[in-house]
């Protein structure tokens, strides 16, 4: 039996979470970002202004003049991966063979899911429908007997999209593609397929694969197998993953301390809800920073007991922090991470109180945001 693998992506989805939120904000182009006139940049933009050019990673000032008329919105991460949660919630409901890759986007294996929920395209369109009614959000699918091909699939078809390559169709639906489609390929491997006369992926795929691995080494090998619509790599769950993290970005480099831990809170709460959705607890909290001028360090501890505790792996990665002098610099990006996962997860015998606590408090909290929504309940602090 062939592979039925989903890939969902959210569309627009921090701008579509705040015209969801926001309903003075629908039908409009809303920016989500630094306002103009810093050195800030695009987070994410609506439709509606993309249809002006409007791009992630823009300077926000190129925004504005390519959309004078855009609603700028800051950043607000808190709200995000509650959403986020709710989506994955979504998700796991149809496989644990799910693969998050970031916070609006998954991979799902449905192949041993046929006979609960039907075709993977039912599956598909169910999970379409669920998103849209349950969380008023809008998501695309792309379906097909591998990961690259329901990636491209998924690309091919946004906003908005729902595209299913059949079984055995992968070099019919990638053939007219450029190469430019595939992983791997950047503008230099652009610009060295097309001295050899390779345009297409079409084109690629018929080309000899030992010509291609002489050129370009185990890239070339690589490039030959995806344009052939072969990709074996399994959807690797957190029980496969060696670790569970979340990272964000700012898009304006910050020295507050009341917003790093806020993030740092923030995220401490996404890893662990997504720890106890897998059923892991781990012993190494890690932290990861980067500062103003790229530079980026790690500093990680290991407990005497494994966890999947909101507030322990906030406090960890706090005195973590707190370790690293930071004297003024500028932070870029935030990370939390949690591994040396037990399998299967054990609580210890030996947790004092207030962690079982903690840990009753988190699986209550998991349990209102899973009946009734990801906004049912919030800390103060992220408010």
């Amino acid at each position: 039996m062939a592979r039925s693998i989903i890939h969902v992506d959210m569309d627009a989805f921090y701008a579509s979470v705040e015209q969801r939120d926001k309903p003075e904000l629908r039908g409009k182009p809303v920016v989500v970002g630094a306002a103009p006139g810093g050195r800030g940049v695009v987070s994410a933009a609506s439709y509606e202004a993309r249809r002006f050019g409007v791009r992630s990673a823009m300077p926000s000032i190129q925004a504005q003049r390519l959309c004078p008329q855009a609603i700028f919105v800051p950043v607000d991460m808190p709200r995000y991966l509650q959403a986020s949660r709710a989506v994955m919630g979504i998700l796991g409901g149809y496989t644990p063979l799910l693969e998050q890759i970031s916070v609006d986007e998954a991979f799902l294996d449905v192949t041993g899911s046929r006979r609960l929920f039907g075709s993977p395209e039912q599956i598909g369109r169910q999970i379409k429908q669920r998103i849209a009614s349950e969380l008023s959000l809008v998501a695309s699918v792309g379906i097909a007997a591998n990961k690259f091909v329901a990636k491209v699939a998924f690309d091919h078809g946004k906003p908005d999209g729902f595209v299913l390559v059949p079984a055995g169709e992968e070099r019919r639906f990638l053939d007219p593609m450029p190469v430019s489609r595939l992983w791997g390929v950047g503008k230099a491997t652009e610009e060295r397929l097309r001295q050899l006369g390779i345009r297409t992926i079409r084109q690629l795929a018929a080309y000899p694969e030992e010509v291609l691995q002489r050129q370009f080494g185990e890239l070339g090998g690589h490039l030959h197998r995806l344009a052939n619509g072969i990709d074996d790599r399994p959807v690797e769950t957190g029980r496969d993953a060696k670790s569970v993290s979340a990272e964000h970005t700012y898009q304006q480099d910050t020295r507050e301390q009341d917003t790093i831990e806020r993030t740092l809170l923030a995220l401490a709460e996404d890893v662990g809800a997504r720890l106890r959705s897998q059923g892991l607890r781990g012993r190494t909290v890690q932290l990861k920073l980067r500062f103003g001028d790229f530079h980026t360090l790690t500093r990680r501890r290991t407990l005497p007991g494994p966890t999947d505790a909101n507030d322990t792996i906030y406090k960890m990665v706090c005195g973590l922090l707190a370790e690293v002098p930071l004297e003024g610099r500028l932070v870029r990006l935030l990370g939390v991470g949690v591994s040396g996962f037990d399998r299967p997860a054990q609580a210890s015998l030996f947790a004092d109180e207030e962690v079982l606590e903690h840990s009753a408090l988190d699986d209550a909290v998991d349990a209102l945001r899973k009946r009734y929504g990801s906004d049912t309940i919030r800390r103060g602090k992220l408010l």
